[in-house]
């Protein structure tokens, strides 16, 4: 996954390296390993078409199992479910996230002095999670699906280090995203997002169902065997989709940030459709951001952008 920033008024494609040199998954998974300590991993491993050893990444119940023993490895996390349906993301991709902003925040910073606000952290929790465990920040988690957020409460009672450094906020007005999250007086240094990046279900299958080619494809084989329902990763309807999509989204996203202009240095989101950057960063610049920073990461076949920004 490429870590390469650039500013708004760069020019040229950004050089792609691979995760961001602090990912603890740089190396790849160790699969034996994994395996060795956690036998309830084994029924999933196994060779692909060119011999290396591997999961089914289309399987849900397969990615949870492996995040679950990731989480437990390197970040000290036990414990670490999600309900059926739920979106289970990959970890190093997230983990990238997490470095980028470091890096972006970083500079001239107690790193423990950090806050940082997830919006729309699902039944996962998985941004805060890995900030907290990876840089010792104070974070908080908001979503509008009180499921998500009962899941994540439970996993941060299931590790007690935690409770001081994890705090959970519910969404109740779908029209607003900082509105009733950021309270009056309080700053953040950063916030991260993952949009719903799909406009419909039926999108959000059709997009799945190309995923699962690309990672059949990946598997040496020509196509998915299977044409199933069930979301790569997963996802819960408000998790993968809305109403116009990512492009709607970031949109109320970009606008609302500015309401909060003071109280935020950094806002960020990531981008999955790259024509929806350059309307974004046209937007930032006309509500007054002072700087926007275009961060490409790249993990396997994947691109991801995360776009930030600030008034400060």
């Amino acid at each position: 996954m490429n870590t390469h920033h650039r500013s708004d008024k760069s020019r040229g494609t950004p050089v792609r390296k691979g995760l961001h040199p602090k990912n603890l998954h740089n190396q790849g998974y160790d699969f034996p390993a994994l395996v060795k300590s956690h036998p309830a991993l084994a029924p999933y491993v196994k060779p692909n078409a060119y011999g290396d050893l591997t999961i089914d990444f289309s399987d849900p119940l397969a990615v949870k199992t492996l995040n679950a023993e990731l989480l437990k490895r390197y970040y000290n996390i036990v414990d670490w479910d999600i309900p059926e349906g739920a979106l289970c993301p990959p970890i190093p991709g997230r983990a990238d996230y997490i470095h980028c902003m470091a890096d972006l925040v970083g500079l001239g910073h107690e790193q423990r002095s950090i806050k940082l606000l997830d919006i729309g952290t699902g039944a996962n929790g998985i941004y805060p999670l890995l900030a907290c465990q990876i840089y010792g920040w104070q974070c908080v988690g908001s979503d509008i699906n009180a499921q998500s957020l009962e899941n994540v409460a439970t996993i941060i009672t299931n590790n007690p280090t935690l409770k001081d450094r994890f705090t959970l906020r519910r969404q109740h007005d779908k029209n607003h995203i900082f509105e009733g999250i950021i309270q009056p007086g309080e700053f953040f240094d950063v916030s991260v997002c993952n949009p719903p990046f799909h406009a419909s279900l039926d999108e959000a299958l059709k997009g799945n169902q190309r995923k699962l080619n690309n990672l059949a494809r990946n598997r040496g084989e020509q196509k998915a065997q299977t044409q199933s329902p069930t979301l790569n990763f997963g996802g819960l309807g408000a998790e993968l989709w809305c109403k116009g999509g990512e492009q709607l989204f970031l949109k109320k996203l970009i606008r609302e940030s500015q309401v909060y202009s003071t109280q935020c240095r950094w806002f960020s989101s990531l981008v999955s459709k790259a024509d929806n950057v350059k309307p974004a960063k046209k937007l930032i610049r006309k509500l007054g951001a002072v700087e926007i920073r275009e961060i490409e990461m790249k993990q396997g076949n994947k691109v991801t952008r995360v776009l930030a920004w600030t008034f400060m």
